[in-house]
């Protein structure tokens, strides 16, 4: 509403100085047309010029004078008895200075010109209402005031339909958001058809729902196994401390509770380590940061892994090795670094056939490429999808030594180094563990 009105009274006042300017130059060409007449006509009873004044309607209330030597009124007319246009001192002097010079009459608007040549020299000057005009500016003024109001009254029921239509979905959207809980995450915003902002603000939503529905449900998978890994441990020593108290045993039979007590402790303690492991990696403000040289980390894995575990074997292959230790050097943590490769390396030794793992790596400008190669039972499609849930095991794994989590360690620490790891698995290649890691090149 306030530019319409910025607007209106804008037009309105350049209408004003237009109408201003327009009438200023009507009435000094008739200023000019009756200084031509005196000049060329001669007439001293001014007659001539009498007569022209008279049947001219151009004007309203027009008033004229002449003045000549020493500004005496030499002629004056007027259309209103009464109404004689009387010049002051200085606009006579302002009018011979400046030839032309326009003021106001009353409520006229008046010019007086100086007109010289070699014959003549005296002041014309013409008074006279701009009647027109007034009338112009009076229908503009209603003009522009009813074309205010009428934009003021569209305008304002526009704007209760246009919030009456904004509102709603407004107001139907938070229903339905107040619907959600975190107990059913299941329901969505309806989105219509019609593609705005609203319906763009509706699938956000709807997509951070599916992500939220997803991570609870990671969560709630997470606690339920990481309770029964936990349980199974704990129960087993519980039982068996249990039975050992019904009666005295013998000191053979008590060392064999003890040793068995202290696998299972064992036992918990590499869960509860994994477990700590894994949320440490979930927190990236907890880890410190370094230059790490990943041809370094793989060395170390390979070495502990045949140290730790005689039986399992892994071999490094690396085709060309970089000139520009940068190529192979990345910006992370070492021990959780070391910690990802080691849980990948030693999870393909120990579902080798051969309890063995090649391991290649590839220097790129930009990034690190290792490949993770054994020979062992094909992971299925399906399987390929979780493996790297928390305690997921597929029907291959059965049997093996693990808690399912190493895979899920490995890439939570790889997603903190902006690495990604991928798997393929196939009767003809075996399976490989692909391993993306941008090195400190990709930073520049």
């Amino acid at each position: 509403m306030l530019i319409l009105a910025l607007v209106s009274l804008s037009i309105y006042y350049f209408s004003v100085k237009e109408r201003e300017e327009s009438f200023r130059g009507r009435i000094e060409k008739r200023a000019l047309y009756s200084a031509k007449v005196y000049a060329d006509v001669k007439d001293s009873n001014f007659s001539v010029l009498r007569r022209l004044d008279v049947s001219s309607s151009a004007f309203f209330k027009k008033s004229i004078t002449i003045t000549g030597y020493k500004d005496a009124y030499v002629y004056m007319y007027s259309d209103s008895t009464g109404d004689s246009l009387y010049l002051t001192k200085e606009i006579i002097e302002k009018a011979k200075i400046d030839g032309a010079t326009f003021f106001t009459h009353g409520n006229k608007k008046a010019v007086a010109i100086h007109h010289v040549d070699k014959n003549s020299n005296f002041i014309v000057a013409v008074s006279a209402i701009d009647k027109d005009g007034q009338e112009y500016l009076v229908e503009l003024n209603k003009i522009l005031l009813v074309s205010l109001l009428l934009a003021v009254l569209l305008s304002f029921f526009a704007g209760i339909i246009f919030a009456r239509k904004l509102v709603y979905p407004i107001e139907r959207i938070t229903g339905e958001v107040n619907l959600i809980t975190s107990v059913d995450l299941s329901k969505r915003v309806k989105i219509d058809s019609e593609k705005n902002e609203l319906t763009k603000l509706a699938e956000t939503f709807n997509n951070l729902l599916n992500r939220l529905q997803d991570s609870f449900a990671i969560q709630r998978r997470f606690i339920s196994n990481a309770s029964h890994e936990l349980s199974t441990p704990l129960t087993s020593v519980s039982s068996q401390l249990e039975v050992a108290m019904q009666k005295n045993r013998t000191q053979e039979e008590y060392k064999e509770v003890i040793v068995s007590v202290y696998e299972d402790i064992k036992e918990l303690q590499l869960l509860t380590q994994s477990l700590l492991d894994i949320a440490k990696a979930g927190s990236q403000g907890a880890i410190n940061l370094e230059e790490v040289r990943l041809d370094e980390v793989l060395f170390k894995v390979v070495s502990d892994i045949q140290k730790q575990n005689k039986d399992y074997r892994a071999a490094l292959d690396f085709d060309v090795f970089p000139e520009d230790e940068k190529m192979l050097t990345v910006f992370g943590n070492t021990n959780l670094l070391y910690s990802a490769l080691k849980n990948i390396i030693e999870n393909g030794c120990k579902y080798s056939d051969s309890n063995r793992s090649t391991i290649s790596a590839e220097f790129k400008p930009a990034e690190v490429l290792i490949k993770v190669h054994n020979q062992g039972e094909v992971i299925p499609e399906n399987d390929i999808q979780n493996i790297f849930q928390p305690f997921f095991r597929a029907d291959s794994a059965q049997g093996k030594p693990g808690f399912g989590l190493g895979l899920t360690l490995a890439k939570n620490i790889l997603s903190l180094h902006k690495g990604t790891i991928t798997v393929d698995s196939t009767k003809q290649t075996g399976t490989v563990f692909i391993i993306n890691i941008p090195n400190i090149l990709s930073l520049h």
